[in-house]
């Protein structure tokens, strides 16, 4: 590859990788302009402007990772890309700590909707673009060649129709795996109420699809998106899970038919928090049904963030970041430990902020504790405050041919500062008075600093 290609591709990794809102002045009012006249407008503007404004337009979406697909790797010579074990993309983390990420991008942010919290919303005043298929193709494999990215994740704004919309992505997919032999990861947004035959063709090619719900509560929906119908999204996320569902049945049948594929790392969904009154109680017990009626890998939550030109219905400020990681170690709770929503937070509340909800729980249920980790359960390990799931499984490896010592926790990584006053120990019992003193709490909170000057 010629060395002015290089450098050109590496200014359009920095693009991605750097993204920043454009500036007021460059922004154009669509309200002026037609979707087809964008279009046809569009033509004329180079790919690295194009890939400007769409990859900085894909940023509010959360609902990316590459957890769960089959293993394709490209070692027969016969393609490109792969899915080898502990790659992430999009700001994901492989076991080793190697950060991996994704071409992160919508095929358009021109969009027929006007959702209030949406930056592309069709009243929205920001610069629009267009891709077209053949440009997204060649960004994809460009990036991969140069070791940019180990995948895609695309979505889009939707234009004309849901069906043409969901037609677009899809060929986009079409192209990379039939024409170009690609085998890397492939994330792709579903359009609700697209045809049936079009999400059966997205599950074909794409490794993951997902359907934003967006709202935890379909009041709220209809407050700032109108036009957008919760059980329509339920619809599509139910048509997935049959899918899906038919897909694991087919792959288990003793057939010598190959089952036909369909997304195999499944379904996630992203709801947007603090954009609405909702509290963590009813977020929580919103995921906790999509997680039980649709089978989705992952719920992921996004901080509303302020947008240019908002809405008075709109909060002007946005919500704490450590709130959107409260949820997300509650979900953790959830999906991995056993928990309910009711025993995680009460009903109308919130999580608390300043520690842990796993510590927070352990901290209402005393009477539980202490727990005698040589003899308890896994299920009752699970709860200890400190105690991860792979901690848990060491520790009952371990105790089959050993007693587990307080010095033996270090060597098992977990945490003693935070599990000590909840465990007992063959040389280790915490005193009563400790595990009932009201100020325990205390120790878990995170000090107090004195705030600098900056100079």
């Amino acid at each position: 590859m010629a060395p002015k290609e290089n450098q050109w591709l590496a200014h359009l990794f920095m693009i991605c990788s750097n993204i920043k809102l454009t500036a007021p002045e460059e922004s154009i009012e669509l309200a002026r302009l037609g979707i087809h006249e964008l279009n046809q407008g569009d033509s004329n503007m180079d790919v690295q402007r194009k890939l400007e404004i769409l990859a900085d337009a894909a940023k509010y979406d959360a609902s990316c990772a590459s957890s769960g697909t089959e293993k394709r790797d490209s070692s027969d010579g016969k393609g490109m890309g792969s899915t080898a074990p502990g790659m992430g993309i999009c700001h994901s983390y492989a076991p080793d700590g190697r950060c991996i990420s994704l071409l992160k991008v919508l095929l358009t942010n021109a969009c027929n909707y006007d959702c209030l919290y949406c930056v592309n919303r069709a009243s929205s005043n920001v610069p629009r673009a267009r891709f077209t298929i053949d440009e997204v193709v060649k960004l994809t494999l460009d990036f991969y060649r140069r070791n940019y990215i180990e995948g895609l994740f695309l979505s889009s704004g939707i234009i004309r129709s849901p069906d043409y919309t969901m037609e677009q992505v899809v060929s986009v997919a079409r192209k990379l795996r039939e024409e170009h032999h690609f085998r890397g990861y492939i994330h792709l947004k579903t359009i609700p109420e697209a045809d049936d035959a079009l999400i059966a063709e997205a599950g074909k090619y794409a490794d993951r699809l997902s359907i934003n719900i967006e709202m935890p509560d379909e009041t709220s929906l209809q407050q700032f998106a109108p036009e957008k119908d919760v059980r329509a999204i339920r619809r599509t996320m139910g048509r997935l899970r049959l899918k899906l569902d038919e897909a694991e049945e087919n792959r288990g049948a003793k057939t010598k038919a190959r089952p036909q594929r369909f997304a195999p790392a499944g379904q996630s969904t992203q709801m947007i928090v603090g954009a609405d009154s909702a509290s963590d109680h009813t977020i929580l017990h919103t995921s906790s049904n999509l997680y039980g009626s649709y089978k989705l890998r992952r719920v992921y939550y996004s901080a509303f963030s302020p947008i240019p030109d908002a809405s008075r219905a709109l909060p002007l400020v946005q919500p704490p970041l450590l709130r959107e990681h409260r949820l997300y170690q509650a979900d953790w709770l959830m999906r991995f430990y056993g928990f309910d929503v009711a025993e995680i937070v009460d009903d109308s509340a919130m999580l608390p902020l300043d520690i842990d909800p796993k510590l927070a729980w352990a901290l209402r249920h005393r009477d539980r504790f202490p727990l005698d980790v040589n003899r308890a359960s896994r299920e009752e390990l699970l709860r200890v405050p400190g105690f991860g799931t792979k901690a848990v499984e060491r520790i009952i490896a371990t105790r089959r041919t050993t007693t587990i010592r307080l010095a033996d926790l270090a060597r098992l990584h977990v945490p003693k500062h935070k599990a000590l006053p909840f465990i007992v120990l063959s040389d280790h019992r915490p005193s009563p008075h400790r595990l009932d003193d009201a100020r325990l709490i205390e120790r878990f909170k995170p000090k107090a600093t004195q705030l600098g000057f900056g100079f």
